[in-house]
């Protein structure tokens, strides 16, 4: 079957919610995918921050087949696992947190604090329900998460949305403090904002947020769903800014790239849910809770980490000095770790595409951002091709 026929057939069966290029992937081998007709692309979108570890890595490899040999992928979790166990003490290890929910996405990870939040502020008299997001956020596309989300595009044509929430400015304090009142019980913000644009937060945004809700007993929730398990450069990017959350969401790299998501809580937040309030069928099975296990495996060796830190700060170098050759294409760049994006004054888009046709792929990140989330395997041969690739592209472009 060749590629068209294979690409035909997904118009047809797959329901049209992505606007997906006319690419059929087969396999993967270290920073590179292939087709089914075996071209080779270099891969700086890592699933969108997912595949952390690339493809076809060996330890995931045998962390997966160990599961498998055993023959328990799934059970109730009216029961314990061993995976599971193994992965919730390894993440609260990891974290510094204390306890953690599993489930299978980013999406419903904050779906579970959004509940947690709304549970605690019940605990008040009377009840606080509301919960403070910032504009230009995103944190899912199920109904709460959609609802946090701090941009209006993905609003439309779903309301009505569930009530009680409100979007202060990224990076502003007193924008916060002035949606604070006697009913808000949580405030959730991405350490590192990522379909807003690669914007990192400021210590001292994080540090006012944590003394906020100190003095107001609000919760505070990082989605670190993108930026969390190795991105930043730590294991946690909460831990580059040295300000804990009391709810930390995480998602995307968890596994590897086996479905996973979690919740994790400390402190105040520990004891809110009883057994009933909130559930996932798949969520901490043995098969994901593999994957995680070797992730934090991975993050547990400072030498991983600190390659994290040493790419992302090449690659922020490398696209500085290109942004310098191309000044009337290229803004600023941001970012933390392997977490970067570089603004442009032309769509995303055609940028996206002439990388992809020179086998590169890129993805952009709000409206004027090009995004780069590679496996954190990426190394600096990789990350001068893949430059190079970009300057052709912006180059097509004059």
């Amino acid at each position: 079957m060749s590629m068209q026929t294979s690409i035909a057939a997904g118009k047809q069966y797959l329901l049209d919610t992505y606007a997906q290029v006319p690419v059929v992937f087969d396999r993967g081998e270290g920073m590179y995918l292939f087709d089914e007709e075996g071209n080779k692309y270099l891969d700086f979108v890592g699933g969108i921050a997912v595949n952390a570890l690339g493809y076809h890595d060996a330890g995931l490899s045998a962390a997966i087949a160990e599961v498998v040999e055993k023959g328990l992928l799934h059970c109730s979790n009216l029961y314990y696992n061993t995976q599971a166990i193994a992965a919730a003490k390894g993440l609260c290890t990891l974290s510094g947190m204390d306890r953690v929910f599993f489930c299978n996405s980013g999406a419903e990870a904050n779906e579970a604090a959004l509940k947690l939040a709304r549970k605690f502020g019940h605990k008040s008299s009377p009840a606080r329900t509301d919960i403070i997001s910032m504009v230009h956020s995103f944190h899912g596309r199920t109904y709460g998460a959609i609802t946090a989300t701090g941009q209006d595009k993905y609003h439309v044509n779903f309301d009505p949305l569930p009530e009680g929430f409100s979007y202060a400015e990224f990076n502003n304090l007193e924008s916060v403090k002035a949606l604070v009142s006697e009913k808000t019980c949580a405030i959730i913000v991405e350490p590192i904002q990522g379909e807003g644009g690669i914007v990192p937060a400021t210590v001292e945004f994080l540090q006012g947020l944590r003394e906020l809700c100190d003095q107001k007993d609000i919760l505070l929730i990082y989605d670190e769903v993108q930026c969390g398990m190795g991105r930043s450069g730590k294991p946690f990017a909460y831990q580059v800014y040295q300000v804990k959350p009391d709810i930390l969401t995480t998602a995307k790299a968890l596994a590897g790239g086996i479905p996973a998501g979690a919740m994790l809580s400390c402190d105040k937040a520990n004891e809110i849910f009883t057994p009933g309030d909130h559930a996932s069928t798949f969520g901490g099975n043995a098969l994901a809770m593999a994957g995680v296990n070797e992730m934090v495996r991975r993050l547990m060796d400072s030498e991983f980490t600190d390659h994290v830190q040493q790419m992302g700060s090449y690659l922020r170098e490398k696209l500085v000095q290109l942004a310098s050759l191309y000044p009337n294409l290229c803004g600023e760049v941001r970012g933390l770790g392997l977490i970067n994006g570089l603004v442009l004054t032309v769509p995303p888009r055609k940028v996206v595409d002439a990388c992809f046709e020179r086998g590169l792929l890129v993805a952009s990140a709000g409206y004027d951002v090009l995004r780069f989330v590679p496996p954190l395997i990426v190394s600096q041969q990789d990350i001068d091709n893949a430059l190079a690739i970009v300057e052709q592209a912006l180059a097509s472009l004059l």
